[in-house]
């Protein structure tokens, strides 16, 4: 079945990469894995799937964005491995590419589970797969980081473990816990538990997003991750903890308290930015910075589902639009690192002539994560604001318009000191590998498009994810 060879293939290629010794046999593996996922998923563009396992495993049109999402940035993480391990040895290097593959069985769990115990149980493994991989450099401070990532990670992930338990005692009728059931029974569940597990969930894969104030791994996480594995985390495994986020969201809205999330979720979504906004002035190091850049747009696609209406779609295309250019980013910054050995706006210096391909793609890149026309960020960003507009909350317009402004000055000033400033010595360009940038020059163009047309298949599904989460399209 499809969706068993989805989540069983990559779980089989971690077994063999692990199994063998040869590094290039390694790398065959991911590459063959990620070119397979990615073909099988757009099959179910053409034709979905039919459900596996009783209905524990589906594709719906939300879950198919994250899945889509998750494949293509893993597909140009492969392909971006193979040139980063010609240059890096990373300790522990048999398990480096198992853990990404294992990671992608769970990303695709995650995508695919419409039972939502299953949810949790592929969002606890992408945890265990990333961790070793955050402990790339064996030292003290990626030691604290990986320290500090499991730490919160577990108590979020219990977090939304006690909520999945909430939820399953509010269902009074319907198969327990599945997605279609719970949205079909909405009626009869239990107010008071259903409203008790909207706060657990939330709060619990709203650590795992990253959404402030339960941020606090993520500056770490991603400075001390080697900047593919940062790459994955903040473009794929943000967007399945925002698929835990907005099924549970599905479900309470359809029993009709679309009220109570509401108000939430806005202040989740403001304190996101405005916290983004604060880390960002005066920051030195462009993978903390990127790190704050995922708090501010994880909190743009709170503020979006709980600003109902058109900002649900807003919301669904801004999910595929971040992930897409948080790849570009940190795998610019990766290439970056590779030659300069730190993240620093000091030792980054003068890039744009070290790095031609690069330096491109980190100012591109600036312009399509701040939401500037005409990129994918700037549509989705807008149809978010037009929301905020037309559901009458001019209040949360202006904030929003003002703290996006204070981020681009933020993130501008360390970007453009990297790629403009002379540095203190001079040093010769390098030829850049093609497999380092050939991924970042996809994944940008495919953002540019996004920006200028959306085709109808894609409009068609983030129209009908829109609606499953009781939004409408513009």
């Amino acid at each position: 079945m499809p969706l068993l060879l989805l989540v069983g293939l990559p779980v089989l290629a971690a077994a063999a990469a692990y199994a063998h010794r040869s590094p290039r046999f390694r790398l065959g593996w991911l590459v063959a894995t990620a070119l397979v996922h990615v073909a099988v998923v757009a099959s179910f563009w053409a034709r979905p799937p039919a459900p596996a396992l009783g209905g524990w495993l589906a594709v719906d049109p939300l879950g198919l964005v994250v899945l889509t999402l998750v494949s293509v940035l893993f597909l140009v993480v492969a392909i971006y491995a193979v040139g980063f391990l010609q240059t890096e040895t990373p300790r522990g290097g048999s398990v480096f590419v198992s853990c990404l593959l294992a990671f992608l069985a769970a990303a695709t769990l995650v995508a695919i589970s419409h039972h939502l115990a299953l949810v949790w149980v592929g969002m606890e493994t992408t945890t265990l797969a990333l961790a070793p991989l955050v402990y790339h450099r064996h030292d003290r401070r990626s030691l604290e980081a990986v320290w500090k990532y499991l730490v919160l990670s577990s108590v979020g992930i219990a977090l939304a473990l006690f909520g999945t338990f909430f939820l399953a005692a509010a269902q009074t009728r319907g198969r327990p816990l599945i997605l279609e059931d719970l949205v079909a029974g909405s009626d009869s569940l239990q107010p008071a538990l259903l409203r008790a597990a909207f706060i657990f969930l939330l709060v619990g894969y709203g650590t795992k997003m990253g959404l402030a104030p339960l941020h606090a791994w993520k500056p770490d996480t991603y400075g001390e991750a080697p900047s593919l594995v940062g790459g994955l985390m903040a473009g794929a495994l943000t967007s399945c903890a925002f698929l835990g986020v907005a099924r549970i969201t599905q479900v309470t809205v359809a029993a009709g308290y679309d009220a109570f999330v509401q108000p939430i979720l806005l202040g989740f979504g403001l304190i996101s930015l405005v916290v983004a906004a604060a880390f960002m002035i005066g920051q030195t190091d462009l993978k903390r910075l990127l790190a704050y850049s995922s708090v501010e747009h994880m909190g743009l696609l709170v503020l979006g589902l709980g600003l109902g209406g058109v900002g649900r779609y807003g919301t669904v295309l801004h999910l595929l639009n971040n992930g897409l250019t948080k790849g570009i980013m940190f795998l610019a910054v990766g290439n970056i690192v590779l030659v300069t050995g730190s993240a620093t706006s000091d030792a980054a210096r003068g890039i744009l002539r070290r790095l031609p391909v690069s330096g491109v793609l980190l100012l591109l890149g600036l312009f399509a994560v701040t939401g500037s026309p005409p990129f994918g960020l700037f549509l989705s960003e807008f149809t978010i604001l037009n929301a905020a507009i037309g559901q009458g909350h001019p209040w949360v317009a202006m904030a929003m318009i003002g703290l996006l402004a204070l981020i681009f000055v933020g993130m501008a000033a360390v970007v453009l000191e990297v790629i403009y400033r002379p540095p203190e010595t001079e040093a010769p360009a390098v030829r850049e590998n093609l497999l380092l940038v050939v991924g970042p020059i996809a994944l940008l163009v495919a953002v540019l498009v996004l920006g200028m047309y959306i085709p109808p298949p894609l409009q068609r599904v983030l129209t009908e994810a829109a609606r499953g989460l009781g939004g409408v399209a513009p």
